[in-house]
C-alpha cells in the first residue's frame, strides 16, 4: 500500500494548538499521521485520539506512531461524530482539536480509489469504504438538475449545465462506470478552446463529486461549533483548508462563534442571549511559505485557521 504524506504547515499547526504534555487533543482527520506523530512527540501525560473515516489511514498511523501508542487512541469513524466517540472514551473536554479538510495525497495516489482524474478506475471516490453512495451512485443515479447543482456548487464550475447534459446523454447507452469514461464526457462537454488552458479540465467536476459523495462541506459547517464547545478554557481548534467553499465555512462559523449578538441592527437591545465562545487567533489565514510550497506543491491551495476557546 502506497502511503506517502507530507503534513501542510506543520511548524504553524504546532504552535497553533500551543500544546501542554499532559493535555488532550484530537486529530479528525489523521490521514498519514504526520501531524499526530510531532503532537503525541510533546506529550508526557496526555492523550492523543487520532479519527479517520479511512481504515487505510488508520493502519498507517498506528505504524507511524508505534513508539507512542501509549498515549494514543485510534479510532475508525467520521470527525463529525467526535462528540461521541470521545463520551465512549470517558473524556469530556479536550484541548486541541486539529482538522486538515479534503483529500489526502494517498487517496489521490491510489488510482482504484478513484478520486485522480490522471488514472483509470471504478467510479468511487469513497472516503469511508464501508459507506454504500460512491462516486457511481452520483453520476449514474442523480438527476441533471442535481447533478448540475453539484458541479456549480461544489466545484464552482462554469460548465456545469452542459456537463450534467453531457452525463445524463452519456449514461442513457449504458453505465458509466469508470474514471477516464467520466473525464471523455467532462472534455466533450466544455469548448476545446476552454479545455486547451488552465487545470485539468475534469478537476473541478471531481472534486464537487467527491465532496457529495462524502458530504464535505455539511459534516464540516456541522461540525466546528461542536468542536468549539468540546474545548476546554483556552483550548485551541486548527483547521486547514484546501479550497475558498471549505474556507468560507471555517471564516463564518469562526466569526458567528466570536460574536456576543447575533440580533439584528434594528433591534434596540439584544434579546438573543448569545454569548461570544471563541477568540480569534488568526484573523487572516496561514498559507505556507514558497520554500514549503517548493517542497510539496499539493500545500500550494492550504489556509489554516485558529480559533482559542474562551
Amino acid at each position: 500500500m502506497k502511503f506517502e504524506h507530507i503534513p501542510v504547515l506543520l511548524d504553524e499547526v504546532i504552535e497553533g494548538l500551543n500544546i501542554k504534555e499532559d493535555g488532550i487533543y484530537v486529530d479528525g482527520t489523521l490521514g498519514g499521521a504526520g501531524h499526530s506523530i510531532e503532537i503525541a512527540k510533546r506529550l508526557t501525560d496526555g492523550k492523543l485520539i487520532g479519527i479517520d473515516q479511512d481504515e487505510n489511514a488508520i493502519k498507517k498511523a498506528r505504524d507511524v506512531l508505534a513508539n507512542h501508542l501509549d498515549k494514543v487512541h485510534l479510532v475508525h469513524d467520521n470527525y463529525r461524530n467526535i462528540g461521541d466517540i470521545l463520551f465512549d472514551l470517558n473524556i469530556h473536554r479536550v484541548d486541541g482539536i486539529l482538522l486538515d479538510i479534503g483529500v489526502s495525497s494517498h487517496q489521490l495516489d491510489e488510482e482504484d480509489r478513484g478520486f485522480s482524474y490522471h488514472g483509470d478506475a471504478q467510479l468511487d471516490m469513497r472516503m469511508d469504504k464501508t459507506q454504500d453512495t460512491s462516486a457511481w451512485d452520483v453520476i449514474n443515479g442523480y438527476s441533471e438538475k442535481d447533478l448540475e447543482r453539484i458541479i456549480w456548487d461544489y466545484g464552482e464550475e462554469r460548465w456545469a449545465k452542459r456537463i450534467a447534459e453531457f452525463i445524463v446523454e452519456g449514461r442513457a447507452e449504458g453505465p458509466i462506470d469508470t474514471t477516464l469514461e467520466l473525464v471523455e464526457i467532462i472534455k466533450k462537454a466544455i469548448p476545446k478552446g476552454v479545455r486547451m488552458k488552465g487545470p485539468h479540465p475534469a478537476r473541478q467536476t471531481f472534486q464537487a463529486i467527491r465532496i457529495e459523495v462524502n458530504r464535505e462541506l455539511e459534516v464540516l459547517e456541522q461540525s466546528i461549533p461542536i468542536m468549539c464547545r468540546l474545548l476546554n478554557e483556552g483550548g485551541r481548534l486548527c483547521i486547514i483548508t484546501f479550497h475558498s467553499l471549505e474556507d468560507r465555512i471555517v471564516k463564518n462559523e469562526f466569526r458567528d462563534l466570536n460574536r456576543d449578538c447575533i440580533c439584528p441592527p434594528e433591534f434596540p437591545i439584544c434579546n438573543c442571549d448569545k454569548r461570544r465562545e471563541i477568540k480569534l487567533i488568526t484573523r487572516r489565514p496561514i498559507v505556507p511559505t514558497e520554500l514549503e510550497i517548493d517542497k510539496n506543491p499539493r500545500s500550494r491551495s492550504s489556509k489554516l485557521r485558529i480559533a482559542e476557546r474562551v
